[in-house]
């Protein structure tokens, strides 16, 4: 953190650059924060983004995209050959002392407002999933692509910075450049132990049940069907328990699949608004994960301010980032994953 204290002391104007400003994304969550904080320090900044949804007093430039998601996919990657918008935004970013830079394709903006501008560029490495995880072919030629365009897009930053050391050691093995860490943070004015899920139990008729909770994006990385084959093992023991995933679907074809596997008794909320969100882990007994990746994962943050034990698969992020009060479970082992949600709801007292 003193390494970017000190690249910014002399940054007066700061553009933070992030492809989606939504609420279902935890990149814009971490950006939301991060302008916040430099605000506070006195800096102007701006967040300039494709697309804004977060309703936000913080100045906010959305430049546009596609609207339907197949096609927002293809437009990053062929972000560069949109040369009048590039050019356009270039010309405004001529007047930034500083660019941050969350994710491809806002990396070739910094990376051109470099070369052109001499504008100072960090580059906030937040990960990219593994491809092997991805089901289809395409899906994982896309990441592949996106992992090149990152690197090319990179070599250039004056700094990057890790969100994790896994994600340090991850975009060390992608590109060969070093990072330094600086631990994503959650908002503990909105994510605590007072906030009260009495609405939340009482909208989903969860009377007194047992809950567990699953927060992120729906996709095949985050493991949400491992999460449910889990659980359908855990009903067995503990009928009266009931699953909440939320979340905005991503892969149309994985969420068909989610749906088969599940009863009445997994309620998919969708995407949940970010005043409702906390009410949401207040309301939960046990936060789960089935993800099978991570650089850092911001919901694993919430929960734990929001004073939830949380059962996770085993692997270098979350044995990074979880606590005494949490459970790790050898990766994909639904079997054992279940009966660590059972530890953890008896503990509390919630079944016998």
């Amino acid at each position: 953190m003193d390494e970017f204290l000190d690249r910014i002391k002399d940054c007066n104007k700061i553009a933070l650059l992030v492809p989606n400003f939504a609420s279902y994304s935890g990149d814009a969550r971490v950006v939301e924060l991060q302008a916040k904080d430099l605000r506070s320090l006195g800096k102007d900044v701006d967040i300039i983004t494709f697309h804004q949804e977060i309703d936000s007093d913080l100045s906010v430039i959305e430049i546009g995209m596609p609207k339907y998601l197949f096609w927002q996919r293809i437009y990053r990657l062929i972000f560069p050959i949109d040369f009048i918008k590039i050019n356009n935004v270039l010309k405004d970013l001529k007047d930034y002392d500083l660019i941050i830079s969350h994710l491809y394709p806002m990396n070739w903006l910094a990376d051109l407002a470099k070369k052109h501008h001499g504008t100072k560029y960090i580059y906030w490495y937040h990960g990219i999933p593994t491809p092997s995880l991805q089901p289809y072919l395409y899906e994982r030629i896309y990441l592949k692509l996106f992992i090149w365009a990152t690197k090319i897009t990179i070599q250039n930053a004056d700094l990057v910075v890790s969100v994790s050391k896994s994600a340090r050691d991850e975009v060390k093995g992608y590109t060969g450049l070093d990072s330094i860490v600086i631990y994503n943070k959650t908002d503990l004015l909105r994510f605590n132990k007072q906030v009260d899920g009495t609405k939340i139990r009482e909208r989903y008729n969860l009377g007194d049940a047992p809950v567990i909770l699953n927060v992120g994006r729906v996709c095949p990385p985050k493991g949400a069907d491992l999460l449910i084959r889990a659980f359908n093992l855990l009903k067995k023991r503990v009928p009266e328990a009931k699953l909440i995933i939320i979340g905005k679907p991503t892969y149309p074809y994985y969420m068909e699949e989610l749906k088969k596997m599940a009863d009445s008794s997994v309620i998919f909320a969708g995407f949940v608004s970010d005043e409702e969100l906390p009410y949401y882990y207040a309301a939960c007994d046990v936060y789960a994960t089935g993800s099978l990746w991570e650089a850092n994962n911001v919901p694993v943050l919430e929960a734990q301010a929001s004073g939830k034990p949380i059962v996770a698969f085993d692997f270098n992020f979350f044995a990074e980032e979880l606590g005494d009060n949490d459970i790790l479970v050898d990766r994909g082992n639904v079997e054992k994953f279940a009966e660590a949600c059972i530890l953890k709801l008896r503990e509390l007292g919630r079944v016998a």
